[in-house]
């Protein structure tokens, strides 16, 4: 089987990639397309969503907006409905998107409760809820992959050494929610052991995108490389690990 077709019967992949309008979303999804994926964005505003999808099929891609919150489980199950009545399955599932936490976020003497809050509900309990929506569907695919966009600052091992070159960086929320996005890695690949489905994590790198105000060291192109790398992992891929562009990274 390619890396773009289903099963035995050569139709295209189906993908999901939530906050797909924009940043390394919509990256991610402009290469999935360039790889023979049906491509659908998840996206708050749909209004943006189409417009992104609209630049996606003027390169000759197939690309969907579809309405998704995190948040809001409603829009969540809505659709999961939407693809399970168009497409009948789903083979890829990027959870690729989050919210930064702000000035509120900082060590742990400082970090805002609402913050932390906010940022749970959003990159880790909302990424729940699309998994948990998303994997009947993904249980049809015959390769289904599950990708959920970390950071290194979700990694207990390179947050605990000193010489690490982002430990200065103690943002709380936003790295206790990539750290639970882990472990939610690593339990789901345990649960899905014995299926064809791959589930890992990828850190994508200090990207420029507007979640860091473009701060980032890397391009948007850099970014998207490690997510489309496992989107698109063959039969004899890993499962239930963390890797950035360059490969391997500890948990």
């Amino acid at each position: 089987m390619t890396a773009n077709e289903n099963r035995e019967s050569g139709e295209p992949r189906i993908a999901l990639v939530t906050g797909a309008n924009k940043g390394i979303g919509f990256e991610v999804s402009r290469r999935l397309g360039q790889a023979g994926l049906t491509v659908l964005m998840g996206a708050r505003d749909m209004a943006l969503g189409e417009t992104a999808a609209a630049r996606l099929r003027r390169d000759g891609l197939d690309a969907h907006a579809i309405a998704l919150d995190l948040t809001r489980i409603d829009l969540v199950q809505a659709a999961a409905r939407t693809i399970a009545a168009e497409f009948g399955r789903l083979d890829v599932l990027v959870n690729n998107a989050a919210i930064p936490g702000g000035a509120a976020d900082g060590p742990p003497s400082t970090a805002d409760l609402d913050s932390v809050r906010r940022m749970f509900e959003t990159n880790f309990v909302g990424s729940l809820a699309v998994i948990q929506a998303m994997l009947p569907l993904i249980r049809k695919s015959g390769a289904g992959r599950i990708v959920n966009v970390s950071s290194g600052l979700g990694s207990l091992t390179l947050n605990a050494d000193p010489t690490w070159r982002f430990a200065p960086y103690k943002l709380l929320a936003y790295s206790a929610s990539k750290a639970a996005l882990n472990m939610l890695t690593v339990q789901l690949a345990y649960e899905l052991r014995e299926t064809s489905i791959k589930v890992n994590s990828a850190d994508p790198g200090f990207t420029a995108t507007d979640l860091n105000q473009h701060r980032g060291t890397q391009t948007i192109e850099e970014g998207a490389v490690a997510p489309v790398r496992l989107a698109l992992l063959p039969a004899d891929g890993p499962t239930g690990g963390f890797f950035d562009s360059a490969g391997s990274l500890p948990w």
